[in-house]
């Protein structure tokens, strides 16, 4: 199973967006997928659902079920602050350690409003994903001026599109 994933809690942004446009590609391929949206963890999920409280918070739980029962997985990440999205990184101290990405497959998209194209977070993100011994993709997608070259459900960027279309080729193949 391949789990997309949201990497932020923003509701309506751009990064579901693009989760939504991956897994509509996905589905021209007859792939089977799910969508983890970081938007939908409880608010309190850090004193709620971790630490002397793991396994109580059954919403935090079904979110990381998602992630225990997949193999391949998708972050969609937009650049906070010349990294990714705080949540993302509570949200996985929060899971299992060491083995929940332990042997498994990753690849990683950056959206972001200026021109690195979120280059430093998905650094940041795979040398975390490493750590944990995923195998992450090579190719990083980094979609920079997301604001200039997506629609809200499409690329309006050739190249962009083009660049999308060869990473979810290429991650099948992974």
């Amino acid at each position: 199973m391949i789990t997309l994933i949201s990497g932020t809690n923003r509701p309506s942004s751009n990064t579901k967006a693009i989760v939504d446009l991956y897994a509509s590609m996905l589905q021209e391929h007859g792939e089977p997928y799910q969508i983890l949206d970081l938007a939908d963890l409880p608010a309190d999920f850090t004193v709620s659902a971790l630490y002397d409280n793991t396994g109580k918070n059954e919403i935090f739980n079904s979110l990381t079920d998602k992630i225990i029962n997949s193999d391949k997985f998708v972050f969609v990440v937009p650049e906070y602050n010349s990294s990714f999205p705080g949540v993302l990184k509570a949200f996985i101290d929060g899971l299992s350690y060491p083995y929940t990405f332990k042997d498994k497959k990753g690849a990683l998209i950056g959206l972001s409003s200026g021109m690195q194209g979120s280059g430093l977070a998905l650094s940041h993100l795979s040398d975390i994903l490493n750590y944990l011994g995923m195998h992450v993709m090579a190719m990083r997608l980094k979609l920079a001026h997301i604001e200039h070259n997506f629609n809200g459900e499409k690329l309006t960027n050739k190249l962009y599109q083009e660049l999308l279309e060869q990473h979810v080729t290429q991650f099948l193949r992974f």
